[in-house]
């Protein structure tokens, strides 16, 4: 029986996984859902900031997430879902679809400290950046080290691939794709 796949692309912050979501979405032809795009849309919604909405938001914007991906798959519709979220975030919403759906995770990874030199790149380059994400005020809540270094990658029995995103993909596209393919025949 034909069940609709759910591809996890995640890493830490300014690990590519935007990029690279992007990019497979044109390539496989399936939705792209981004926690950072639903986030974003909220805020534009309401026209406020990071720094305005409280727990309560970002709960409902997490809720949100995950509740979309169910609708989609729910119909039959393949989907690519792509986050930051750390193990303990992911973990009880995945083992929920495994039922549902087939799951590849793509884990993008990046040497911590070439991670937070493209965070900050990004802060200076992008002057909305700190209104929908509130950048700045994450790396003084915490070393901006931690921020990057401690994610912690989804650890569930699902097809797993890591992709090396210092410098393109390795694996490239062909083979990202290829390990996509394979493992949903």
């Amino acid at each position: 029986m034909d069940r609709p796949l759910l591809i996890i692309v995640t890493g830490r912050p300014a690990s590519g996984k935007s990029t690279l979501s992007h990019l497979l979405s044109q390539e496989i032809k399936c939705p792209l859902l981004s926690r950072d795009q639903l986030k974003e849309g909220y805020l534009n919604t309401f026209h406020c900031s990071h720094d305005t909405i409280g727990p309560a938001a970002t709960r409902d914007i997490y809720e949100t997430f995950f509740q979309a991906i169910e609708l989609l798959l729910s119909g039959n519709i393949s989907v690519i879902a792509e986050a930051a979220f750390q193990h303990k975030l992911w973990y009880p919403k995945l083992i929920q679809y495994m039922g549902i759906a087939d799951i590849r995770i793509l884990v993008c990874e990046i040497d911590p400290q070439l991670a937070l030199s493209r965070y900050t790149s990004r802060l200076a380059s992008d002057a909305d950046r700190e209104r929908f994400h509130g950048d700045r005020s994450e790396l003084a809540k915490q070393a901006s080290e931690s921020l990057i270094s401690s994610y912690i990658a989804p650890d569930i029995p699902v097809p797993t691939l890591k992709i090396n995103t210092t410098d393109n993909y390795q694996p490239d596209i062909a083979g990202i794709l290829d390990f996509i393919r394979s493992s949903h025949a």
